[in-house]
């Protein structure tokens, strides 16, 4: 069996599904706020080099993925191997072997490529506009008052995601994480004003 075809059942029997959906909204959204104050930051400072504002972002973006894959990993393998540890002790045997074992191993660098995969991708959407404006595709709206645009629309699609994963309202979950970036920005338009 491939290691593809053994992932569900390895996240079952490590229970990760639920660490990997927090992990990728957590993440996710740490991702689309930064996006959102760096891109707010450089409209704010009537920049119309685009190439700094890429490079900026995308650093913060590369950074962010690689902080949150890395801090994912060995904070998972260390809880993982806790539990392999403690079953190992309630059995009295070698479980390295053994589908707990492979879960063990295998579990936290899934978790690891969702934390770090999910700011990196995320961040990268936001800034399509900036991308594009830089090659010459124009929009009816200015390259950063579109990236803008498209992070706020990323924290709404977070939060509708969050609600349907609690069953509640997916509109009031999606406004709730609006009103957060709305406040973020406004505190950027503050401080910077």
């Amino acid at each position: 069996m491939s290691v593809f075809a053994q992932l569900p059942i390895w996240l079952e029997l490590s229970r990760s599904q639920d660490i990997l959906r927090r992990y990728f909204v957590v993440n996710g959204f740490d991702g689309a706020l930064t996006m959102l104050g760096l891109i707010i930051a450089f409209h704010l400072a009537d920049t119309d080099n685009l190439d700094l504002v890429i490079k900026a972002c995308v650093g913060a973006a590369i950074a962010l993925g690689i902080s949150g894959s890395t801090s994912a990993y060995l904070s998972e393998a260390a809880e993982r191997r806790r539990a392999l540890n403690e079953l190992e002790d309630a059995m009295v045997a070698d479980l390295s072997h053994s589908a707990h074992g492979s879960a063990t191993r295998v579990v936290p660098w899934v978790v690891a490529f969702v934390n770090g995969a999910a700011p990196l991708l995320i961040s990268l959407f936001i800034l399509v506009p900036v991308f594009l404006a830089q090659i010459g595709i124009t929009f009816p709206l200015a390259p950063m008052p579109s990236a803008i645009a498209l992070g706020f629309v990323s924290i709404f699609g977070l939060g509708i995601f969050l609600g349907r994963v609690a069953g509640t309202s997916w509109w009031w979950s999606g406004i709730k994480t609006l009103v957060i970036a709305f406040a973020t920005a406004a505190l950027i338009f503050i401080i910077s004003g």
